[in-house]
């Protein structure tokens, strides 16, 4: 990634100050009367939209994010503060189905600007609003880099380094992350890899149950950061000391039949399998939309690939949307 997040967005820029309307004033002014559930009386109950609140690290992505929901037909709001999130919703009700889908995105750079945003989250739960909370995550290296080559500093760095200011706003943001919905790294990624995760999780016209990423890869080369789920295939033998296998890959069937004719392989896939069953039902019962379930072996070229192959096959059998990603295949 190296797009920062600068500015407005068109939809802000064409709506200007929407998020500072007061919709009670404005309603009676035209005369209306407004319930304390924030529909008109003798109006049919309006439509609440669809929330996504866009966060995560400074020089993340974040902007980049709202502009791929914005060339969807979202509405997007950047930098409106937490307080007011409720309000742009009330507004979005009262849109008559012209906003029925809408995107903000906030950043915390304050305990009390937090306090805020728990506060909301809590309002809109209370009043049945679907959200979804997508947060930007890249590491330090990362964002550093690019701090640094638009040498600009990090907005809570202070009088300190780039890194003491990365390393605050992580701290901030961890109660905001472990709530996440979606988790992002962007660290390896450019503008338009993030545009085409975005609209892979969101271009479609009906939105599924559970959507499930699994992803093979390599211990040596670190654990993925955005990684729900982590599984080892260390326990089993390695294809990389059989000769005739070793150029091979885990989607080739000779590497996958080697690594499910194992002892344990074929019993790890069905128990894993039912316990993801379990966890599934929980994630959709608490509203969790997206899962990553990582597979790892030493080097995420043989053992790893053939058993997420196999693992996202099941999935999809059973109905859950599903997408493999081989992060480390081909690396060595």
């Amino acid at each position: 990634m190296t797009e920062h997040d600068t500015g407005p967005t068109r939809s802000e820029r064409a709506q200007g100050k929407a998020g500072e309307a007061r919709p009670r004033e404005a309603a009676e002014e035209n005369g209306a009367q407004v319930s304390t559930d924030g529909t008109a009386n003798g109006a049919q109950e309006a439509a609440i939209p669809e929330l996504v609140i866009i966060s995560g690290m400074s020089g993340a992505g974040r902007s980049t994010a709202a502009k791929c929901l914005e060339d969807l037909g979202w509405f997007v709001v950047d930098n409106l503060p937490p307080a007011l999130i409720p309000t742009m919703v009330e507004l979005g009700a009262r849109s008559q189905g012209n906003v029925a889908r809408i995107a903000v995105v906030v950043d915390v750079r304050g305990r009390r600007f937090f306090d805020n945003l728990r506060e909301s989250l809590a309002d809109l739960d209370g009043r049945g609003v679907t959200r979804r909370i997508v947060f930007l995550e890249s590491s330090d290296d990362a964002l550093v880099r690019r701090f640094e080559s638009v040498r600009r500093p990090h907005p809570l760095q202070g009088d300190g380094r780039i890194v003491d200011g990365i390393a605050a706003e992580r701290e901030l943001l961890r109660e905001l992350r472990g709530d996440a919905d979606l988790v992002i790294d962007t660290s390896s990624l450019n503008v338009h890899e993030l545009r085409a995760k975005m609209d892979a999780q969101f271009a479609g016209e009906e939105e599924p149950e559970l959507r499930a990423t699994v992803m093979s890869f390599g211990f040596k080369y670190g654990l993925p950061v955005d990684a729900d789920l982590v599984a080892d295939m260390r326990f089993l033998p390695n294809p990389h000391w059989v000769p005739e296998l070793r150029p091979f890959t885990g989607v080739n069937e000779e590497v996958a039949s080697y690594v499910f004719n194992q002892p344990g392989a074929k019993e790890f896939l069905d128990r894993y399998a039912e316990l993801l069953r379990l966890i599934a039902a929980g994630y959709r019962r608490e509203g969790k939309r997206y899962v990553t379930i990582a597979i790892g072996c030493t080097g995420g070229k043989h053992r790893s690939v053939a058993m997420s192959e196999k693992l996202a096959a099941r999935l999809a059998a059973e109905g859950v949307e599903t997408v493999v990603v081989h992060r480390d295949m081909g690396r060595e």
